[in-house]
């Protein structure tokens, strides 16, 4: 009895296994893996986001609170499909995504630094960046409000017939990351 609950145990295994793998792909599943690589931030996540911090004028600390910030971002992210318009090989999958609002706590530090000037100045009396760097990254890491935005992707087929979501405007990137300047819309 043992070993026919384990032969079809095995089969039915089997049928799903095989069952999975015929199941066409589609543009939305694209997106849908795209955006999950950010949330469980995979290696390639990791890289670009190297990429992102190395062009930043921050010491070797600010950088660690950075990429932490930016680390928390990507695996709070949250999404949801609202549409998607197949033409032949190309798509476009609308997506409405909820990140923390990082332009918020930026502006929010630009701000104060206009107000506060003295806050920010060395032993001497000057105007020193690095303190700034610290207190905006500092608001940055205790933001807690969201934005939501919506994202058009482009998504074609390549030549092995599968979906892969296009390169991201700047824009589109910016909202990902949640440093969006949203203001210029209004």
């Amino acid at each position: 009895m043992k070993k026919l609950c384990l032969v079809l145990s095995v089969f039915v295994g089997s049928l799903v296994l095989v069952g999975c793998s015929l199941t066409k792909s589609t543009a939305s599943d694209a997106v849908k893996n795209f955006l999950d690589q950010y949330k469980n931030l995979s290696s390639a996540v990791l890289t670009d986001l190297e990429t992102v911090i190395s062009k930043e004028d921050f010491t070797n600390n600010q950088k660690d609170e950075y990429r932490d910030i930016l680390k928390k971002q990507y695996s709070d992210l949250k999404y949801e499909i609202t549409n998607e318009n197949y033409d032949g090989d190309t798509a476009i999958v609308t997506t409405k995504i909820t990140v923390y609002d990082l332009y918020k706590a930026q502006n929010d530090a630009t701000s104060y630094l206009a107000q506060n000037q003295d806050k920010f100045q060395d032993k001497d009396g000057n105007y020193d960046n690095s303190l700034f760097l610290d207190y905006k990254l500092e608001q940055m890491k205790m933001i807690k409000d969201t934005v939501e935005y919506t994202i058009d992707f482009y998504v074609e087929k390549d030549q092995d017939d599968k979906w892969q979501v296009s390169e991201l405007s700047n824009d589109d990137l910016e909202k990902i990351h949640g440093v969006y300047n949203y203001d210029l819309e209004s």
